[in-house]
């Protein structure tokens, strides 16, 4: 099962838009790659359907989407029209036919607590260069939460950028922490320091405007 700090494993697999090797995917832009269970099963209906709608504010980001359930190329077509047709929802995206389940093995989303034959609801946040920086599982009867993985996106393009941390709940436009001393003379100036806001020489936050 890959971990975060971890090249994403590649594979070559058949999807909604064609074959898709993740490597070529991926150069130059961030992945989402997200698992659901089934195709014409409601809860993941509105997941895809949600990626769907925001696929621009991804694109904007510089981030590609990627679907997966261990059904049929077929089925998936078949569902991807049944919701265009439903609800005006277009799922463009590729969406990876799994049904000999090599990919959901590859990325540890078979939970066989859960099921054998079905995902879970993983999302895979894949960097420029190929690295797993953050994963979420989620069981098969509760959907993913779309402002927390919007969130978490931007918290970590930005956290590359300003090369900070960033503390619990952080949105754009929230102070970044500063790292923490890592030696004596770092902690005196720390403390003598009014650059930041600080709580304690170990806590101190910063704008990043």
């Amino acid at each position: 099962m890959p971990r975060i700090g971890e090249k994403a494993p590649d594979f070559t697999a058949i999807t909604t838009t064609g074959p898709l090797k993740l490597s070529e995917y991926n150069k130059g832009s961030w992945v989402l790659m997200f698992s659901h269970p089934a195709d014409f099963t409601p809860v993941c209906t509105t997941e895809m359907s949600a990626f769907a709608e925001q696929k621009d504010w991804f694109a904007e980001r510089s981030t590609k989407l990627i679907g997966l359930s261990i059904d049929s190329i077929h089925s998936h077509l078949a569902w991807v029209n049944n919701v265009r047709e439903k609800t005006d929802v277009f799922m463009d995206f590729p969406i990876i036919a799994d049904l000999d389940m090599k990919v959901a093995q590859l990325y540890g989303m078979l939970h066989p607590g859960e099921s054998t034959t079905a995902a879970v609801r993983a999302v895979f946040f894949i960097d420029p260069k190929g690295t797993i920086r953050l994963i979420m599982y989620y069981p098969l009867n509760v959907g993913r939460n779309m402002d927390e993985i919007k969130r978490a996106l931007v918290a970590l393009q930005t956290a590359d950028d300003c090369k900070c941390a960033l503390p619990i709940d952080w949105r754009p436009g929230d102070q970044a922490i500063v790292p923490p001393p890592k030696t004596l003379v770092e902690m005196d100036e720390r403390i003598a320091s009014t650059e930041y806001e600080k709580v304690d020489f170990y806590l101190a936050k910063r704008n990043l405007n």
